[in-house]
C-alpha cells in the first residue's frame, strides 16, 4: 500500500484550488517586495499598520536584550516570564476582565478553550461560517457538535433546544472571509435563555471595532456575563504574534489546568509579549488609526459599488469581492498583480463552493490615493476579463 500524493495534488491543480506561498522579502507594510516584484498590498491583516511600527520594533529589541530570544519552556515549567505576566495583566485591564491568558497562536487559543470547557456528554454549537480553528476544536472536544445557520438566532435556538450537558455557543466576532459582524446580542440572548455559555473569537475585531478598539463586545456594549469566554489574536491589529483568552478567575485557572495546547507548548518569546505592550498602548492612544481606516472603508465601498462588482456586506477592513468561480478569482488576482497590486484569491474549501472571491483588506497606513489606485486597477482588470 502506498499514498498516492501526486494524484491528489494534480486534482487540486485541475480544480484551480492549488495553494502557493508568496515569498515576502520586506517587512509587513502596504508597499512590499514579493517574489522579486514591488507590489501595493491589500491582503494583510495588519489592520492598524503596527506590524512594522518603529516603536513596536524598538520594544521588541529591548525585550530581546532583557529576556533573550526564546521562551525556553512551557508557562508551567520556567517559560512564564515577567514580560508575559505584564501583558496578561494589561490585556485583562483592556478587556475589562479579571484575567487573561497568553497562548502562542489563535488556533491554539481556540483549540485549548473549547476542549477544556466541553467534552463527552456536553454540547458545542457553532456558527456555520466559523473559522477552521473553531470548527476543528468543536470536532476534537468529544462533545455533541452542531452548526447553526450563519447569524441565525432562530436556527441557534432550535439546536439549543436539543442540547445536552454543559453547552457552549461559539462564534467569530468578525467573520474572516466575509467581514460581517456576528449578531452577538441575539446570540447571547438565545444562549442566555437556555443556560448556555457564549465564546467569541474576536480575532478580526480587536483594534478595529469599539470606541477604544476593544472589539465586538465593546461595540455592542456586552458584559462578561453575556460573553464569558473572549478570545483575541495579537498577529492582526496588534501587529505582533500570539493570542489570548480573557475572562473570569475561574475560567483562566481552568484553562491553565486543562487546556492541553497551553500546558504542552513552549511559551511565546518574551520579547514578543514586551513588544505587544507597546502595540496595545498605540492601539488605545492613536484613535486616528481607526478613524482613517473607517474613512478608507467608506471610500473603497463607494468605488466598488460604482464598478458594479459584488461586494459583501462588511463594515470592517475585510472587504471581499465575490466573483464565483475559482478560475475567475485567480484570473482577476493575476490581472491586478500585473498592475502592481497584491490581492489574494480565496477559494474553496476556505469559502463555500461557487463563492470564490478577492479578499481585499485595508490598513490604517493605506492612503486614499492607494485605495483609488486599487479601484482603477479593478476597473481595468474587470474590463480585460470581459473582453477575453
Amino acid at each position: 500500500m502506498s499514498f498516492n500524493l501526486s494524484s491528489r495534488l494534480a486534482e487540486r491543480r485541475a480544480a484551480h484550488l492549488y495553494r502557493q506561498r508568496p515569498l515576502l522579502q520586506t517587512p509587513q507594510g502596504v508597499e512590499v517586495l514579493v517574489d522579486g516584484e514591488r507590489l501595493l498590498s491589500f491582503c494583510s491583516n495588519d489592520y492598524l499598520g503596527l506590524a512594522n511600527d518603529p516603536r513596536v520594533n524598538d520594544a521588541f529589541v529591548e525585550g530581546v536584550q532583557r529576556w533573550g530570544t526564546g521562551g525556553g519552556a512551557s508557562h508551567l515549567v520556567t517559560g512564564h516570564s515577567s514580560a508575559h505576566h505584564a501583558l496578561e495583566e494589561a490585556l485583562a485591564e483592556f478587556t475589562g476582565r479579571p484575567r487573561a491568558l497568553l497562548l502562542s497562536s489563535g488556533y491554539m487559543a481556540n483549540m485549548g478553550a473549547v476542549t477544556a470547557l466541553v467534552g463527552q456528554g456536553d454540547t458545542v454549537l457553532q456558527d456555520r461560517l466559523n473559522h477552521a480553528s473553531l470548527l476543528d476544536a468543536g470536532l476534537l472536544a468529544g462533545a455533541r457538535f452542531s452548526r447553526y445557520l450563519h447569524n441565525d438566532a432562530d436556527s441557534l435556538r432550535g439546536r439549543l433546544g436539543k442540547a445536552q450537558g454543559n453547552t457552549l455557543v461559539v462564534t467569530d466576532g468578525v467573520f474572516s472571509m466575509d467581514g460581517d459582524l456576528a449578531d452577538l446580542p441575539a446570540v447571547c440572548a438565545a444562549a442566555g435563555s437556555a443556560g448556555a455559555w457564549v465564546m467569541v473569537d474576536d480575532a478580526h475585531g480587536f483594534g478595529c471595532l469599539g470606541g477604544q478598539g476593544g472589539g465586538i463586545v465593546e461595540h455592542y456594549g456586552l458584559s462578561m456575563e453575556q460573553v464569558p469566554v473572549l478570545v483575541g489574536t495579537l498577529g492582526k491589529a496588534f501587529g505582533t504574534a500570539g493570542a489570548f483568552v480573557a475572562g473570569s478567575e475561574e475560567l483562566i485557572e481552568t484553562l491553565i489546568q486543562f487546556a492541553r495546547p497551553y500546558i504542552y507548548t513552549t511559551s511565546q518569546p518574551p520579547a514578543v509579549a514586551h513588544a505587544t505592550l507597546t502595540s496595545l498602548r498605540l492601539l488605545r492612544e492613536e484613535r486616528w488609526r481607526r478613524e482613517h481606516l473607517a474613512a478608507l472603508i467608506r471610500r473603497f465601498r463607494t468605488g466598488v459599488d460604482a464598478l458594479g462588482l459584488e461586494l459583501m456586506d462588511s463594515p470592517t477592513p475585510i472587504q471581499p469581492i465575490v466573483v464565483g468561480s475559482s478560475e475567475r478569482a485567480l484570473a482577476l488576482s493575476a490581472a491586478l498583480r500585473q498592475r502592481g497590486i497584491l490581492v489574494t484569491a480565496i477559494r474553496p474549501p476556505t469559502v463555500p463552493k461557487g463563492t470564490a472571491r478577492l479578499r481585499v483588506t485595508l490598513s490604517a497606513i493605506h492612503t486614499e490615493q492607494q485605495v483609488d489606485r486599487l479601484l482603477e486597477a479593478l476597473a481595468q482588470a474587470q474590463q480585460e476579463l470581459i473582453h477575453e
